[in-house]
């Protein structure tokens, strides 16, 4: 499995399956401050790369969240619904968005690693 990020602040974790899961990175929940409500796509809906699949919405501020690469969403994260909050305590596991089903993996290739979204970081 492999992580890949967008200049967006979302995070891509690739599996081996074909499929992946998306959230929020680190920096986006440090940027928004406490998240108290997510609006999530819908299961089934096929969404394009860049596209806006849903909403993060902080005590400072409402964020889009945008779709890495094209796909269909297999699942949401229910709990986030339930507890927002876990976007803030644990945004690159238990604070997941949604997942979603890979239509084109080429697109991953145009994403960055660690190393380069690290330094996209230090230009903020």
């Amino acid at each position: 499995m492999s992580v890949k990020y967008t200049p967006d602040h979302e995070w891509i974790e690739v599996h081996g399956d074909g499929t992946a899961t998306v959230g929020i990175t680190v920096h986006a929940q440090d940027a928004l401050g406490d998240v108290v409500f997510v609006d999530l796509p819908e299961v089934g809906k096929a969404y394009a790369e860049k596209e806006v699949a849903g909403v993060v919405e902080s005590v400072k501020a409402a964020a889009d969240v945008y779709m890495p690469v094209d796909g269909e969403i297999t699942e949401v994260n229910e709990a986030l619904r339930d507890d927002p909050a876990l976007a803030n305590s644990d945004p690159l596991k238990a604070g997941w968005f949604f997942k979603v089903k890979l239509s084109n993996p080429a697109q991953l290739d145009g994403l960055m690693d660690s190393t380069a979204y690290d330094a996209l970081l230090k230009t903020l």
